[in-house]
C-alpha cells in the first residue's frame, strides 16, 4: 500500500517525472514508433523558447539580472510560472491516473500539494521578499552567522536539487521514449543541452517565460480535455459520477475514501512532507525574489494558488473522464489498431483520454507538452542550483562578501554547465534503476532542512546559529537515513526482505527532529553571539514587516 503512495508523491510533485506509471521511474518504458505530430509540436516549442532566451540574453546584464530577472516580473506573471513549475505534466498525468483507478481518493493528492501555498502565503512570502536578495540563505543568515549558515543552506539546495535533477531526467528520457519514440540517451542528452542554454544565456528572464508559456501550454490543454468531457455528460457532475461508476470495475466504491492512504502515520507524514517542502523548495522560494517588492510577492502566490487549484480541478475532471470515455480494462489509444496504439493502461489514462477527445494531433499536443513541462522545470532547478554555487558558496564563503558581479555571474554559468553535464551523465547512469524513492526524499529534505530554519529565523526570537546548524543537520541526515532505511529503499532497491523504518515519507519523523533540534540548540546556546543574533530579531522584524529599516544580508 505505500509504494503507491510513494510513486503518487513523485508523479505529482512540482517537477518530478510521471513517476506514477512506474515504468517511467523504474526504467521499463517501452520505446514507440515515432511520434511525428508530437515532435512536430515540440520542435515548435523549442524553437519560440529559444527566441524567448536569445531576447532574454541581451537583457540579462547584473547578477540581479540573472537570478531573479532584476525583480521586473510582475505579480501576475510570477504567479504563472509559479504555477508552471508546480503544474507539471506528471501532476497532470499521476493525478488524473489515480483518480482513474482509484476514484475520490485521488482528490486527497491534488489538495495536499494545493493547502502548501496559504502556508507561503501568510507565513513566508513578503517577509521572504523583504529580508531575502537571491536565495533563501539570504533570509536565514540575516541575523546569524553568514558563513555557517550559508554552508548548510546551500547544502540542503544542492542535495534537493540533485535528487530532483535525477529524477526528472531518468523520468524523462523514459517517458519520451514512450511518447515520442526517441532513444532514451537522445532524450536525456536533448533536455540536458537545452537546459543548459536556456540558463546560461537567458538567465531567470528567459527561465521565467519558458516556465510561463508551458504553464498556458498545460492549462489550454487540461481545459479542453475537462471540456470535452463534460460536454459528454451534458455539462452535469452528477451525470459524470454515475457513468463512471457504472463502468468502473469497483462500481460505488470509487466513490469513497480510503482506498489509497489508510494508515494514519503514513498519511500525515506525507502530507507534511506535501505542504512543507513546497515551502522549502530551493527554486520555488527563488521565485520570490523576482517581483519588485513584498505586494507583488503575495499577489504572486495570489495568482499561483489559483491558477493550481484550478488545474487539479481539471485533473479530477480529466480521471472520471478517462472511466467514462476510456473504460478501466487493459487497453491501447486506439481500439481499432491495437498495434500501432501507445500501451500503458490505466497509468496513461490522461493520454488515452487525449486521444479519444482530439485524435492524434491533440495527442501529439499534449505528448509536446509533457516534455516542455520537463524542460521548464529542470530549467528552474538547474538555476537554483547555480546561485546556491556563486551567490551563497563562492561570493559570501569563498570570496566573504568581496566578489564582484562579473566574477559571480561566470561562476554561475560554470556551475549551470556543471549541473548540466552531471544531470546528463546521472539521468544516462541511472537508466535501469528505480529512483522513485529520490522524488520524495527531495521533498523531505525540504521540508526537514530547509523549512524548518527558514521559517524560524523569520518568527522566533531565539534561534542563534547553533540551533539552526543542529536543527537543519539533523532534519538533513535524518530525513536521507530514514528514507534509505524504509520501504523504497531498503527493500525495493537494496532488496532485503523488510524495511527497517516502516514508512517511505519520513517528513513526520525528520522534521520533528529539525525543529526540536533547532530548539535545543538554541535555548542551550548561552554565547556572547546568540544573545546578538536574539537582540537583532527586532531589527529583523521591522525589515521582514515593512521593507526598511535594517541593512539586510549584506550588512554583516
Amino acid at each position: 500500500m505505500i509504494r503507491p503512495i510513494l510513486r503518487t508523491l513523485a508523479a505529482t510533485a512540482l517537477l518530478a517525472p510521471p513517476a506514477s506509471y512506474a515504468a517511467a521511474l523504474e526504467g521499463q518504458a517501452v520505446k514507440q514508433p515515432l511520434n511525428i505530430t508530437a515532435i512536430l509540436m515540440f520542435l515548435a516549442f523549442v524553437a519560440a523558447t529559444l527566441g524567448i532566451t536569445y531576447w532574454a540574453a541581451r537583457r540579462t546584464q547584473s547578477r540581479a539580472d540573472f537570478y531573479t530577472a532584476g525583480g521586473g516580473i510582475t505579480g501576475f506573471q510570477n504567479g504563472l510560472a509559479i504555477a508552471g513549475d508546480y503544474m507539471s505534466a506528471a501532476s497532470f498525468l499521476g493525478i488524473s491516473a489515480l483518480v482513474f483507478g482509484s476514484g475520490f481518493d485521488g482528490l486527497i493528492y491534488s489538495i495536499g500539494f494545493l493547502v502548501g501555498w496559504p502556508v507561503i502565503m501568510f507565513l513566508i512570502a513578503e517577509r521572504l521578499r523583504n529580508l531575502g536578495k537571491f536565495t533563501f540563505a539570504d533570509v536565514a543568515s540575516y541575523r546569524l552567522d553568514q558563513l555557517a549558515i550559508r554552508k548548510l543552506a546551500a547544502a540542503g539546495t544542492l542535495i534537493t536539487v540533485a535528487f530532483y535533477l535525477i529524477a526528472q531526467m531518468v523520468g524523462a528520457g523514459q517517458l519520451i521514449k514512450l511518447l515520442f519514440g526517441l532513444d532514451y540517451q537522445l532524450a536525456v542528452v536533448l533536455v540536458g543541452v537545452l537546459m543548459i542554454v536556456y540558463v546560461t544565456f537567458g538567465g531567470m528572464l528567459a527561465t521565467t517565460w519558458v516556465q510561463i508559456i508551458k504553464a498556458m501550454l498545460l492549462l489550454g490543454g487540461a481545459s479542453f480535455m475537462a471540456f470535452m468531457v463534460m460536454r459528454h455528460v451534458g455539462f452535469s457532475v452528477e451525470a459524470l459520477f454515475e457513468q463512471a461508476t457504472a463502468v468502473h470495475k469497483d462500481g460505488l466504491a470509487i466513490m469513497a475514501p480510503g482506498k489509497l492512504v489508510k494508515d494514519p502515520v503514513s498519511a500525515i507524514s506525507l502530507g507534511l512532507a506535501l505542504m512543507f517542502g513546497t515551502a522549502g523548495l530551493p527554486h520555488i522560494l527563488m521565485r520570490f525574489f523576482t517581483v519588485k517588492n513584498a505586494v507583488e510577492a503575495r499577489k504572486s502566490v495570489f495568482y499561483a494558488t489559483g491558477f493550481i487549484g484550478y488545474f487539479y480541478i481539471l485533473t479530477f475532471i480529466i480521471g472520471f473522464g478517462a472511466i467514462v470515455l476510456v473504460g478501466t480494462n487493459g487497453f491501447y489509444l486506439d481500439a481499432a489498431n491495437p498495434q500501432g496504439g501507445l500501451r500503458g493502461g490505466s497509468n496513461m489514462a490522461a493520454i488515452h483520454l487525449a486521444h479519444a477527445v482530439g485524435g492524434d494531433v491533440f495527442l501529439g499536443f499534449i505528448s509536446a507538452v509533457a516534455f516542455a513541462t520537463i524542460l521548464a522545470v529542470v530549467a528552474g532547478l538547474t538555476l537554483s542550483g547555480a546561485t546556491a554555487v556563486s551567490n551563497d558558496l563562492y561570493a559570501h564563503v569563498f570570496k566573504r562578501g568581496k566578489a564582484n558581479e562579473r566574477d559571480e555571474i561566470r561562476v554561475s554559468k560554470i556551475a549551470t554547465v556543471a549541473l548540466g553535464i552531471l544531470a546528463i551523465l546521472l539521468g544516462i547512469a541511472f537508466e535501469k534503476q528505480n529512483v522513485a524513492f529520490m522524488v520524495g526524499l527531495a521533498f523531505a529534505i525540504a521540508a526537514s532542512a530547509n523549512f524548518p530554519i527558514l521559517l524560524l529565523s523569520m518568527v522566533w526570537r531565539g534561534l542563534s546559529t547553533r540551533g539552526a546548524l543542529l536543527g537543519g543537520s539533523l532534519g538533513l541526515v535524518s530525513a536521507v537515513s530514514l528514507t534509505v532505511l524504509g520501504p523504497a529503499v531498503w527493500v525495493k532497491v537494496l532488496g532485503h526482505d523488510s524495511p527497517i523504518f516502516p514508512y517511505d515519507a519520513p517528513a513526520l519523523f525528520s522534521m520533528s527532529i529539525a525543529f526540536i533540534g533547532c530548539w535545543l540548540g538554541s535555548v542551550t546556546d548561552r554565547s556572547a553571539r546568540a544573545r546578538i543574533e536574539k537582540a537583532r530579531y527586532v531589527e529583523q522584524l521591522v525589515r521582514a514587516e515593512t521593507g526598511y529599516g535594517a541593512t539586510g544580508a549584506s550588512g554583516h
